[in-house]
């Protein structure tokens, strides 16, 4: 096996397709090199093949007589040997995976260069000064870079230098005080490393490389790595490359540039150039930089070459592109180039505008919607801070998207009491239960230090497209303020949190609101053809507004309502705490009276927003232990100012209804067999709001859904249940079953259910899919308590490849949604099948459901619909390629 490939190397493919060898800068250096024919300094990749080798069982064998080898061709091409005291080669060394990521080492650059091989650069190229100022920072990057050295002490020898010549710019020190800073920095390196500084080429090379092999294993590499669900199996090349020099003299540069501007997608040339610089000089900001357009006036003939390379780099890749190049004495090289990054408003113009391409190439449609991400939609869509500079003082799990700044408030109450006051509030709880709802509704974002990504802050938060950070776990919360790192904030303190990044900032942060542009419309309809009799997208919504927000966002209807939501607002929870103490049938049946009034009110708003689209209306299903106050706090409460009569029936009522795994216990159908006053009730409210939406001239199509059902004979008593209520409501209203479209079906949510659909489908029109609690159930973890540290311990020894509850685990819970649906469809082929787990708005869970499980629908929060469409389509689109190829 070869490790080590020239640039100009001819292999079998275009070299732009193997990235997963060369990396992505390999493979573009390559591209540039031997099929564009660009000018492009020589130079070679050692492959990711290397790098995997090097993880498994160290320094590969044989790499060395490789990388030697391809440094002779190197110093052949260039007529010059690295190390050489008379007339020196130089080389940079960068690392290039597959996909760009933080954390992987930064650029080496000037390797070569020793205390014999600087004075023949000096005299090679005339000049002393450049020569000393390209090794004092060669000796800073290596120290840094691969030595792992902290840049303090080089940073103020550097400072100590320009005061000792009196200048402020770094271009003004003399060329004595560069070759004694020199010095010092290789002090610098023998105090921290406790040896003197490499003096051989060979050494440093291999130092530099063997420092990339590395850093693919860092922890910030890795924790993007877990992020973006990427391989950590990928491993990265390393490319070493001769150096050309942007710091010769003023008739020498360097910049940065794009083919189209990555910020809006404007077509045009974009980006920054300097004079008399090396690369690290644009990149970090060191000097400010001038304009690319102002190229045409100091280097009009490379202007425009560079502007024709942009231009033949675009046509050959389709897409907007991201370049490097230097600029030594007058001649131009190209250094790097790649697909550019882009702003979610760029990403959609552009690809709307290369559809429309006037001239030799165009994308088609297709294309277009592959090259726009959900991350390009969530920007466009919530509100995100101004400045990407932040002191972050605690990290959790981004659980909704946006931003939110507000005054930090610790309970629920103070957080609904500041917002009558007029304030923008941050809720921060420990963990939110179904109590903390009204504090949730008047809040800009939510913080918890407890919970996961399905845990209750985090679905609540994304059904209303709130912010949330949650699982931040270093925040330790009192009753009034919280402390993190020395950080100590106080109720009434302003924070600000990132709920896509899971960041959180005191003070308050600048917020720019999300605006789709007019592209966005233009694209998602493209979307909806793609997937149209194919796979349909739903929203999860509980409320008339919610609803109204998922249809304006393109939902086909609603996958799930939860209907427990509905009991939350205030004026319903004591009506069913009464329902809960009823020591009657008659208490009882009052409650649930009043409740069934309340529930038509809110199902009539439901359907009328989404008159003509099914609404999959999902009969209660948490226990009822969760519409009471925490036995903990009455407990507290009653031991120290005691509690009145009403909470006294409430501790009681929570006392009997507790179980010690509550999810496991009463809920579900479950419930409607202990209490079947309560699902009777649900379905007359739901079966009359459709009677008088009929009646309005609208058209309600209703699909009831029976939670946690686990057998055959369980969903065909809850069924008869549904059909006597319907019966009794159409009885009464003159609008039967015949006259409203309702089916019936059931959550499959339970690794019995899946395995046993063929026997529930005999009961059921519809199977939808809960892989919240599928995962739950199938892995033996708690969603509200796995994340964190447990998961994050699991993440980073490779015990798992992702967060299960974050994107589906194919091989288990998928598995289980492919056997469920194969067995429900074998017994009934007309079986609908749906996913409304928070899985269903995950692009990669996405393509699971569409092109391996055959689901003909996903549901997801109203928020997140236009990602699910995009997604769809993409799945589609990625399903047709691969059938044909």
């Amino acid at each position: 096996m070869a490790y080590v490939f020239a640039f100009d190397h001819k292999h079998r493919k275009p070299p732009m397709s193997l990235k997963d060898l060369l990396g992505g800068k390999g493979a573009n250096l390559a591209e540039m090199t031997s099929v564009l024919n660009l000018p492009v300094p020589a130079g070679f990749t050692i492959t990711t093949d290397a790098c995997r080798a090097y993880m498994h069982e160290g320094w590969p064998a044989g790499l060395d007589n490789e990388v030697a080898k391809a440094v002779a061709k190197l110093e052949k091409q260039m007529g010059k040997k690295i190390g050489d005291p008379v007339d020196p080669l130089l080389v940079s060394v960068r690392s290039g995976a597959k996909f760009s990521m933080p954390g992987m080492m930064d650029t080496v650059l000037n390797l070569g260069l020793n205390d014999a091989s600087v004075d023949g650069l000096a005299k090679q190229t005339d000049d002393e000064r450049f020569a000393y100022d390209s090794y004092r920072r060669f000796i800073a990057m290596y120290g840094r870079i691969v030595l792992g050295i902290e840049a303090e002490p080089f940073d103020r020898l550097l400072d100590t230098a320009k005061e000792w010549d009196g200048v402020t710019s770094d271009s003004a020190v003399s060329a004595d005080t560069l070759r004694r800073l020199c010095e010092r920095y290789k002090d610098v390196v023998a105090q921290h490393t406790g040896r003197a500084f490499p003096q051989s080429p060979t050494d440093q090379l291999r130092g530099a490389i063997e420092a990339v092999f590395k850093s693919w294993g860092g922890a910030r590499a890795i924790a993007y790595r877990d992020r973006e669900h990427i391989d950590h199996e990928l491993g990265t090349a390393v490319n070493v490359q001769a150096m050309v020099f942007g710091n010769r003299d003023d008739n020498s540069g360097t910049g940065v540039g794009f083919t189209r501007d990555p910020a809006t997608g404007a077509a045009g040339a974009y980006g920054d150039f300097l004079v008399n610089a090396q690369g690290e000089d644009v990149v970090a900001g060191i000097r400010n930089t001038e304009p690319l357009s102002a190229m045409a006036t100091k280097f009009p003939q490379i202007h425009k070459e560079l502007l024709a390379i942009f231009e033949r780099l675009e046509k050959h890749y389709k897409d907007m592109c991201d370049t490097e190049f230097t600029i030594d004495q007058g001649k131009l090289y190209m250094l790097q180039t790649r697909v550019g990054k882009r702003t979610g408003a760029a990403a959609l113009r552009m690809a709307v505008e290369m559809v429309g391409q006037k001239g030799s190439w165009k994308i088609s449609k297709e294309e277009a919607l592959t090259r726009v991400t959900a991350d390009h939609l969530d920007s466009v869509l919530h509100a995100q801070f101004e400045k990407t500079s932040l002191t972050v003082i605690a990290t959790g799990l981004g659980a909704s998207p946006g931003a939110a700044v507000g005054r930090a408030y610790f309970t629920a109450d103070e957080a609904a009491t500041a917002a009558d006051r007029g304030e923008r509030v941050v809720l921060v709880r420990t963990e939110t239960s179904p109590e903390d709802v009204h504090g949730m509704i008047v809040a800009e974002g939510i913080l918890t230090s407890r919970g996961g990504l399905v845990s209750h802050a985090a679905v609540v938060a994304r059904g209303w497209g709130k912010p949330a950070v949650v699982g931040a776990e270093a925040l330790k919360i009192s009753a009034k303020s919280f402390t993190v790192g020395g950080v100590t904030v106080n109720e009434g303190d302003v924070i600000s949190i990132d709920g896509a990044a899971g960041t959180v900032i005191v003070g308050s942060v600048p917020v720019i609101q999300g605006e789709p542009p007019k592209e966005f419309a233009t694209l998602l309809s493209w979307a909806d053809v793609v997937r149209k009799g194919k796979v349909g997208v739903r929203a999860n919504a509980d409320t008339g507004p919610d609803a109204l927000v998922a249809r304006n966002y393109g939902a086909e209807g609603i996958g799930l309502c939860r209907t427990e939501h509905m009991f939350l607002a205030e004026d319903r929870l004591p009506v069913v705490r009464r329902m809960i103490l009823a020591d009657t049938p008659e208490e009882e049946t009052a409650a649930l009276e009043e409740l069934r009034q309340a529930q038509k009110a809110d199902f009539i708003d439901i359907l009328e927003a989404m008159d003509g689209l099914p609404v999959t209306v999902r009969l209660l299903d948490p226990p009822l232990h969760e519409f009471l106050p925490r036995t903990e706090d009455l407990m507290i409460k009653k031991a120290t100012v005691g509690l009145t009569d009403e909470e006294e029936a409430l501790l009681e009522a929570a006392e009997a209804w507790h179980e010690f795994n509550p999810m496991l216990g009463t809920r579900g159908v479950r419930l409607g067999v202990v209490k079947p006053g309560l699902y009777a009730m649900q379905v007359r409210a739901l079966m009359e709001a459709a009677a008088e939406r009929a009646a309005a001239g609208g058209k309600p199509v209703i699909e009831v859904m029976i939670p946690l059902t686990v057998s055959g004979p369980e969903l065909a008593l809850a069924r008869r249940w549904v059909e006597d209520a319907i019966a009794e409501v159409g009885a009464t209203t003159g609008k039967a079953k015949k006259s409203i479209d309702v089916t019936i079906g059931t959550m499959i949510e339970t690794p019995r259910a899946a395995i046993r659909g063929d026997e529930i489908a005999q009961h059921a029109d519809f199977f939808s899919f809960g892989t919240n609690d599928l995962t739950q159930m199938t892995f033996g973890f708690s969603r509200d308590d796995v994340e964190g540290r447990m998961m994050n311990a699991y993440l980073e020894q490779g015990l798992l490849p992702r967060n299960p509850f974050d994107t589906l685990d194919q091989d288990g819970v998928g598995s289980l949604v492919v056997t469920g649906a194969k067995l429900g469809r074998k017994t009934k082929p007309s079986l609908k099948l749906g996913v409304c787990g928070e899985h269903g708005g995950d692009p990669e869970s996405i393509e699971f459901f569409v092109n391996k499980a055959g689901l003909d629908y996903v549901s997801c929060s109203p928020y997140r619909v236009p990602i699910a469409r995009l997604s769809a389509a993409q799945a589609v689109i990625g399903g047709a390629k691969s059938s044909t190829a």
